[in-house]
């Protein structure tokens, strides 16, 4: 009998999926970003929940208002990629015995930290006793029905785009986790990806009104796995011939040796949108985010064929289907 570390995340999701009765009429397919109910006059509800958890999720220097506020922040990231407005959080917390009334204090603020960051209000929750520290958040959002943006929908030409470089998180983990070196500048910097990760919400609500997205995703679980979804959804392969990777990330590998290249495709908790656009409208798009502050990045065109392959000088490489994923990753 297969042990959850053999199945993975993945294959935990979709042993328990074939147990679970569905309605047949799902606005969005499970799996994607977030789940909804048609609640009539054209109108979503739009319901996400993430949990975070002490030992997989707040790495050695994260504080717990830090960790508090990332656990709403997982959230929020998920309806930016889907062009939605969260107004509630509710948070569920498992906390252990040994935690202070300081700690105790310092999550609280997290929590209303993060979600006054994104204009929405933490309503209530639920609080538990735990072994580890758990924070499960579910966020709520409404939004017109054909005002939302599905992993499904890409088309062979679409422009692939990010919304911003990849790699400085999983550089900063290397720093937190490996207790790797980089001058103290860089270092602040690839730090700061991981202790205080954005959600790309302004771009995701920019770009929504604009039309010109086919497809969207959250890139929390590493840009690789972030286009093997999108292709699985759209059924399209993707051509990268822009990797994005941040200056800083090839500083960081330059260092220690190490792969620019892995660091940007094959991290983790980068809270970026991976979006396909329209190419009629890629301008407006563009124009789109600049236009709130943001950054939209092409990377690459959608295929007929269901290849996932990027360029680099001459030589054609494939993207490999890996990533974070909980049980297999350590």
């Amino acid at each position: 009998m297969n042990s959850a570390e053999e199945l993975g995340e993945r294959g935990v999701i979709e042993t328990i999926l074939r147990y679970l009765e569905l309605p047949s009429n799902m606005p969005i397919s499970f799996g994607d970003d977030v789940s909804a109910l048609d609640v009539g006059h054209g109108k979503l509800a739009v319901i996400k929940t993430d949990m975070l958890v002490g030992r997989t999720d707040v790495p050695s220097g994260m504080s717990f208002w830090q960790g508090a506020r990332k656990a709403v922040v997982m959230n929020i990231s998920d309806l930016a990629a889907k062009g939605v407005q969260p107004i509630a959080i509710l948070a569920s917390l498992g906390i252990p015995r040994g935690l202070t009334k300081k700690d105790i204090e310092e999550i609280g603020k997290g929590l209303n930290a993060g979600a006054r960051e994104y204009n929405a209000y933490v309503l209530g929750g639920d609080t538990n006793e735990a072994s580890d520290l758990i924070i499960s958040c579910t966020a709520f959002g409404t939004c017109r029905k054909q005002f939302i943006m599905k992993r499904s929908g890409a088309k062979p030409n679409d422009i692939v785009a990010v919304t911003n470089f990849f790699g400085k998180t999983s550089s900063g983990l290397k720093i937190l986790l490996e207790k790797l070196s980089a001058p103290k500048k860089l270092e602040k910097l690839l730090v700061d990806s991981v202790l205080m990760p954005q959600a790309r919400l302004k771009e995701g609500l920019a770009l929504v009104q604009t039309g010109a997205v086919t497809a969207s995703i959250d890139s929390s679980d590493g840009l690789a796995w972030s286009l093997h979804a999108l292709s699985r959804a759209s059924n399209v392969g993707f051509h990268i011939d822009n990797l994005p990777i941040a200056r800083e990330t090839e500083e960081f590998a330059k260092i220690h040796n190490l792969d620019s290249m892995e660091l940007c495709l094959y991290g983790g908790e980068e809270y970026e949108l991976v979006l396909t656009i329209n190419p009629k409208f890629w301008e407006k798009a563009q124009d789109a985010v600049l236009h709130v502050g943001g950054l939209l990045i092409r990377i690459g065109t959608a295929t007929k064929e269901k290849t996932l392959i990027f360029k680099i000088n001459s030589k054609t490489l494939e993207i490999e289907p890996r990533g974070w994923e909980h049980f297999k990753t350590d």
